[in-house]
């Protein structure tokens, strides 16, 4: 099956972590949608939507992973399907036009007054780059975004020690 990630997992090493079978097919575009890091997060945080505007001059690059059909409950767990977020299915395209159907999650609870943690803009600056998403894009709607550090020190270096 596909996925989508747009946000954390498309760090491939935090993907692996919570899907071992996930495998990396490039950078793809979302069209009609546009990156939001308004997803309000249990651990007090917010996280990044591929919110849906219908404006076709909108647009979320992520990374398209296929992963075996039998390991989507650990993504949905990891996910929290159900609890923030739910699934959706969506056409993406790549770079030569070629156009798949993938999962991918929408938050259902969002805020306008949470920022992300440092930790996590880490994890989606790591996987852009890796996925080759453009570097415009990157500057634009990840780099830019106002980010705080976690008051959980513990939890801070847990995120960051999959890249040690």
């Amino acid at each position: 099956m596909y996925y989508f990630a747009y946000g954390s997992n498309m760090s491939i090493a935090r993907l692996k972590a919570r899907v071992k079978s996930a495998v990396s097919h490039g950078c793809y575009v979302l069209k009609k949608h546009d990156l939001k890091f308004h997803k309000r997060s249990k651990d007090g945080s917010s996280k990044c939507d591929a919110f849906f505007t219908s404006n076709q001059e909108d647009k979320v690059y992520g990374i398209l992973f296929e992963i075996d059909p039998a390991h989507k409950p650990l993504l949905d767990k990891a996910e929290g399907l159900g609890f923030g977020y739910s699934e959706k299915q969506v056409k993406v395209q790549s770079n030569d036009g070629a156009r798949i159907l993938a999962v991918t999650y929408y938050a259902t609870d969002l805020v306008d007054d949470l920022e992300p943690y440092t930790w996590y803009t880490e994890h989606c600056l790591i996987g852009a780059r890796e996925g080759n998403v453009p570097q415009e894009y990157i500057e634009q709607k990840i780099a830019s975004i106002q980010a705080v550090e976690d008051p959980d020190k513990q939890r801070d270096i847990g995120e960051r020690s999959i890249y040690n």
